[in-house]
């Protein structure tokens, strides 16, 4: 009797187990905000909040372990507010400016998501890196950064610290790679407009395109967001692609595994509908709207990074990073060259 009292003692009421949840996601919010915080010190503000937020999770994990207790929370936000954000994120999609500029843009996208994604794989297989990881990097570097690990590392059903060291691997080298574009803007023999689409087509995330973009003025920065845009939208059927991989791969093996379809990125594709043709043509003041959102969308971003973050220990991310670095880092500059004669 003793035994069973001592069990039922260890059953949280319904409203312990709310608090909890509501516990684990406000820490993971409280994260964010210090990533924020942290983002505007000289130095990190280079990186961005989401990295810090990464990097105060890593830290946080070390120093006090995973805080247990409150893992519904931390799991929700990790998933569920993950894929909102992307979702969200679909509104900075501009699908009609992308079709205006004609399909021979979003045919040079397409290559540049061919080479990231082989070069990243050969490389990957040559040195025996983390394969999940140099993917998932691939994908990043390819397409759109974080978005596309997230939405990428769903279908693959990737190792949650896996998809948290790529996004800040991701966000270290786009940085890098920004600034750099930034210095050599100068002395390269490309005019504001060309400048402006090589660092569209080659750069990380979209933060790290209007970084490198803004000292080329409005004409370049806007061309290097129409091609970093571009890559954006061919998420979608590259998402398509993988799934009927994974599918074709579990019956080849006679396996019966279930892929899930990753709908969140049918709101991924509406909401870019809505901002493109609706919002876009209203005559509701849809700049405030846009801006509000796009805040919004990175704020839960960085909340979801945070989850993703308290799963990586430092003991993994030696072990496992230093290959994927030196691979990303290797395929960025063929990559930066490789478009530079596309322009």
């Amino acid at each position: 009797m003793e035994k069973i009292e001592i069990h039922q003692h260890r059953e949280l009421p319904a409203a312990s187990t709310v608090s909890l949840w509501l516990g684990g996601v406000g820490f993971t919010f409280i994260l964010s905000v210090l990533g924020y915080g942290l983002a505007t010190i000289p130095g990190f503000n280079r990186v961005g909040a989401m990295a810090c937020a990464i990097l105060l999770a890593i830290l946080y994990r070390q120093l006090f372990g995973y805080p247990e207790r409150i893992r519904s929370g931390i799991q929700f936000s990790s998933k569920q507010l993950l894929r909102f954000a992307i979702i969200l994120y679909g509104l900075k999609l501009n699908i009609e400016v992308i079709l205006n500029q004609g399909l021979g843009l979003l045919v040079r996208d397409a290559l540049v998501i061919a080479f990231a994604l082989s070069a990243m794989i050969w490389l990957g297989k040559r040195l025996k890196a983390n394969p999940s990881i140099t993917f998932l990097l691939g994908v990043g570097t390819g397409v759109c950064g974080a978005a596309a690990i997230a939405v990428v590392s769903s279908i693959m059903k990737s190792k949650e610290e896996d998809t948290a060291m790529s996004v800040g691997i991701i966000a270290l080298m786009g940085t890098l790679f920004s600034v750099t574009y930034t210095i050599l803007r100068p002395i390269l023999p490309l005019s504001p407009v060309e400048y402006g689409v090589w660092s569209g087509l080659s750069l990380h995330e979209i933060a790290h395109v209007a970084l490198a973009g803004a000292p080329a003025g409005p004409d370049g920065l806007a061309m290097a967001l129409v091609a970093k845009l571009g890559r954006v939208l061919l998420l979608v059927p590259l998402s398509l692609i993988l799934i009927y991989r994974m599918k074709r791969k579990h019956e080849d093996q006679a396996m019966d595994a279930k892929i899930d379809y990753p709908w969140f990125l049918v709101g991924f594709i509406l909401m870019s509908l809505f901002g493109s043709y609706v919002l876009g043509k209203s005559i509701i003041p849809s700049q405030e709207i846009m801006d509000g959102v796009s805040t919004a969308t990175t704020f839960l971003m960085t909340s979801a990074m945070v989850g993703l973050g308290l799963n990586v220990s430092l003991l993994d991310l030696r072990k496992k990073a230093l290959l994927p670095i030196t691979i990303i880092f290797v395929t960025s500059i063929a990559l930066s060259i490789f478009t530079f004669f596309m322009v």
